[in-house]
């Protein structure tokens, strides 16, 4: 394929993954009995569950951008691969974020478009350095879900089982990646916290009472960006290190 048919390749991904409905090619983990949640405990779930996408849409878009720019055709294949499974937790995320009666973000253009600069240059530093970077991410991802099924409801089983599939499929992914010849990445770009997901994902997600529909913004400590959400009388705080506000 050449550069042209790669362009226009990832030009129609980006249209589908931002204004279209995924397809999964495996089986949706949370078929089981739906829980009986509260209110506050759906709110809470929907609003994990959206971050997740987010990061899913990130995803995308920085795995397009790493395989534009691979020097191999193999490290592009793995990418693609990678690329393709992660459409599977895109459309997880995606339902079980209707299921809770929630939305995606807003942003996700935005967030699509960073994550893709993110990826080309990656890929422009050469394969080792391509799949290193690969790799640290799915470990950050990795810990980032760890977190969610410590905030999540104990009864909100279907949206558990989700995540923990996810989980499971990062850690192959990080793993394949150093197989196929991943380099350790020096910091800060091997980034000591595990609050980052994919360069793209809240550190912290904070929940209390409110009405409206507003949204707030606010530089933090740490150059995190704090974001307030009201929707349906529940406020949802995000602060985001570095990179905006992901879970709009």
């Amino acid at each position: 394929m050449n550069k042209l048919d790669q362009l226009i390749t990832t030009f129609d991904l980006g249209l589908r993954t931002v204004f279209a409905s995924p397809h999964a090619g495996r089986p949706y983990p949370g078929a089981g009995p739906e829980a009986d949640l509260g209110e506050a405990e759906r709110a809470k779930a929907a609003a994990l569950m959206r971050v997740n996408h987010v990061g899913e849409v990130c995803a995308q878009a920085l795995y397009a951008g790493q395989a534009l720019t691979a020097k191999n055709e193999t490290v592009r294949a793995e990418l693609e691969q990678a690329a393709r499974e992660e459409t599977d937790h895109l459309a997880w995320c995606e339902q079980r974020i209707k299921e809770l009666g929630g939305r995606t973000s807003l942003l996700n253009p935005l967030w699509f478009g960073g994550a893709f600069g993110i990826g080309v240059v990656a890929g422009m530093l050469g394969d080792k350095w391509n799949l290193g970077f690969l790799a640290e991410t799915e470990r950050q991802v990795e810990a980032h879900l760890d977190g969610h099924l410590q905030q999540l409801p104990e009864a909100d089983a279907r949206s558990r089982a989700v995540v923990e599939q996810m989980k499971v499929d990062e850690a192959q992914h990080a793993q394949t990646a150093v197989d196929h010849g991943g380099a350790p990445l020096p910091l800060p770009v091997g980034m000591k916290g595990h609050g980052n997901h994919r360069l793209c994902q809240p550190a912290t997600v904070e929940y209390g009472p409110g009405a409206g529909h507003e949204l707030t913004e606010g530089q933090g400590q740490g150059g995190e960006i704090a974001v307030l959400e009201v929707v349906d009388g529940f406020a949802q705080r995000t602060a985001v290190k570095g990179a905006g506000p992901q879970a709009v």
